[in-house]
């Protein structure tokens, strides 16, 4: 016999480990949580070490994904999936933006029939999580946000001049300062800010740290089972009356167990991983879990389909004292980050007495700072270097929200992140890529971000067996809306970057040697929609915000309840009618919050606060 539960919560990410947080509070309960992944790594804790968590099997999934009308210029044509594999899952891996979304979009979700989710209906959760640290680099409307919660939200420390120089350019371009987490994001004009991040004391705040990490994770109404990846949904009765009734799941030895569900399975297993284990579980559309082998128990057409994504273009521009150079991070974070065979110290520390005194003191310096980071949270390494953004209406559509972001990313990076991480070979985008890319130069990326994608993809099984990746499509650019969208943000972020060199002096924006060839341009010159279409379908890359596999009215009802399926909820970002216009990360995080009480209600649970109305 098997492990039983009260609660089977299957995934420790964005909402997962704060739905198995919240419902442990009740002492009467017994929660089991299922990761496939491990306990996050040290370098997860900094910010600017998101780029060595993915492309890495320890702590991503590492997906990749047919691009559909994108993707011309990345390796192989496939968008890279990244998604997070360990306690705390994609807040782990993330770049920290803390974005809940316009208040229009809750509002639209709950027109469209996800009754309880309007936005005054969603803001008490977000208030719940939120520990935010205010500051007096940007500006907070009070009412909005929580100061007690356990999840830590601040802006970094020190501003980088670039994000600064940012927020200022986006200003004189049009769009005023704001709290774009407040009550009132501005009409079609929007606002900008530097990024509230999820941080505390500069070290990032996944769901793992300010959820689970410490008192609750030892509770003993609580079992975490890490290593464990959770293979079917264990389904019984009749067609009329199936129920959920526990997990099946391979263990770290490879073995196969079985935990019983009393209660319910809450499926959060993100906008990949949910979709993927109803399929294999028999709950999707007929005919094509037929055509893969998989028994059919419930016909559900909309599972795996709806998916949304953004897709930004990053415009790269040399910024001479603005721009964060690689020697500066890798110096930030610490020696370890400078060792061979990337950086000039040894790859061994032992070998460190005999470096010379200019090596010497380099690594002082490493050591210095990264110790400062972690002792005050200051410095460099407290944030992923993406610190600031905007958000606008372009006038194309969707009256009820913002359709355009455009963020700033304070450093280009370096050759091997282009290669390996974004999928591009710099050779081919760069005329000098060893100029472009020195681990001296400063550089930026404004980026070019449409949120409020027409255009829908899918998530298909390859097998019945759970543990081979998806066939992931994401149909980018599929309605041509969204391309006529992406050309006029590109052209505002333009109007930025005019307004940073009006004031500062950065560089042209730089264009592939090939595609300036193919289009006559010429440095400095404007670009034409035929040229901007061009680059955004070849460089063009994902946001990591999936969503919508197994949206409310489709696939679970408004209270998350899988149609078909007794005792079987979904609480991950797959569940939201429509992606939200910004960053995702922080509407998972309020979706982990409405869920846990949903359920809590439900079975008379208590909970140390309860914040929504009456079920």
């Amino acid at each position: 016999m098997g492990e039983a539960a009260d609660f089977v919560v299957v995934g420790a990410g964005s909402a997962g480990a704060v739905i198995a947080a919240r419902l442990s509070e009740d002492p009467t309960t017994r929660v089991v949580l299922i990761e496939a992944g491990g306990a996050p790594p040290p370098a997860e804790l900094m910010p600017a070490a998101c780029p060595v968590l993915q492309v890495n099997p320890e702590t991503d999934w590492m997906y990749t994904a047919d691009a559909g009308g994108a993707g011309l210029g990345l390796a192989g044509g496939r968008m890279m999936v990244p998604r997070g594999r360990m306690l705390g899952g994609s807040s782990g891996i993330n770049y920290l933006a803390y974005v809940r979304g316009h208040p229009g979009d809750f509002d639209s979700w709950a027109e469209g029939g996800a009754s309880g989710w309007s936005y005054d209906e969603v803001l008490p959760y977000f208030r719940k999580s939120e520990a935010l640290v205010t500051s007096g680099e940007v500006p907070i409307d009070a009412e909005a946000h929580g100061t007690d919660g356990p999840l830590g939200v601040a802006v970094r420390a020190p501003v980088l001049p670039g994000a600064q120089a940012f927020v200022e350019a986006a200003v004189a371009a049009g769009i005023p300062a704001g709290d774009y987490n407040g009550r009132d994001r501005g009409g079609p004009a929007g606002l900008v800010s530097l990024l509230q991040t999820t941080t505390l004391a500069g070290k990032r705040a996944s769901t793992y740290h300010a959820f689970l990490e410490g008192k609750p994770e030892i509770r003993p109404n609580l079992m975490v089972l890490t290593h464990a990846q959770v293979t079917r949904i264990v389904i019984e009765g009749e067609p009329g009356a199936l129920r959920a009734t526990g997990v099946e799941y391979v263990d770290e030895n490879g073995a196969t167990q079985v935990i019983t569900a009393r209660n319910e399975v809450v499926l959060s297993a993100g906008s990949i991983g949910s979709p993927q284990l109803l399929m294999v579980s028999g709950v999707g559309p007929r005919e094509h879990l037929e055509d893969v082998g998989v028994a059919c128990r419930v016909d559900a057409p909309d599972v795996g389909q709806h998916l949304k994504d953004h897709l930004q273009f990053g415009l790269f521009v040399p910024a001479p004292g603005l721009g964060v150079s690689m020697v500066s991070m890798g110096i930030a974070m610490g020696p370890d980050a400078l060792r061979a065979p990337a950086g000039p110290l040894p790859a061994d520390p032992a070998d460190d007495g005999s470096l010379p005194p200019e090596l010497e003191g380099l690594r002082a310096e490493a050591e210095r700072q990264v110790t400062e980071w972690f002792t005050t949270g200051s410095g460099l390494a407290s944030s992923s270097l993406y610190d600031a953004s905007a958000w606008f209406s372009t006038g194309l559509g969707d009256p009820h929200t913002h359709d355009a972001q455009i963020g700033l990313f304070a450093c280009g990076y370096n050759a091997d992140i282009w290669q390996g991480v974004l999928r591009v070979d710099p050779a081919a985008y760069f005329a000098d890529p060893e100029t472009a890319l020195s681990p001296t130069a400063e550089s930026m990326l404004v980026l070019a971000n449409p949120v409020q994608p027409h255009s829908e993809g899918e998530i298909l099984l390859t097998s019945p067996d759970p543990r081979e990746a998806p066939d992931i499509r994401m149909n980018y650019y599929d309605d041509p809306h969204d391309m006529a969208v992406m050309i006029a943000v590109v052209r505002r972020a333009l109007d930025i970057v005019d307004k940073l060199r009006e004031a500062h002096g950065v560089g042209e924006v730089q264009v592939p040697p090939a595609l300036a060839a193919k289009h006559g341009h010429t440095p400095g010159a404007e670009m034409s929609d035929a040229l901007i279409e061009d680059l955004a379908r070849h460089y063009s890359f994902t946001v990591y915000h999936p969503t919508s596999t197994c949206r409310i009215g489709s696939v679970v009802d408004p209270d998350l309840r899988v149609l078909g399926v007794d005792g079987l909820r979904v609480a991950d970002a797959s569940v939201m009618p429509n992606v939200v216009s910004g960053n995702t990360n922080a509407a998972a995080i309020m979706i982990g919050e409405k869920a846990a009480e949903l359920i809590a209600r439900d079975h008379g649970l208590t909970l140390d606060e309860f914040v929504g109305g009456p079920a």
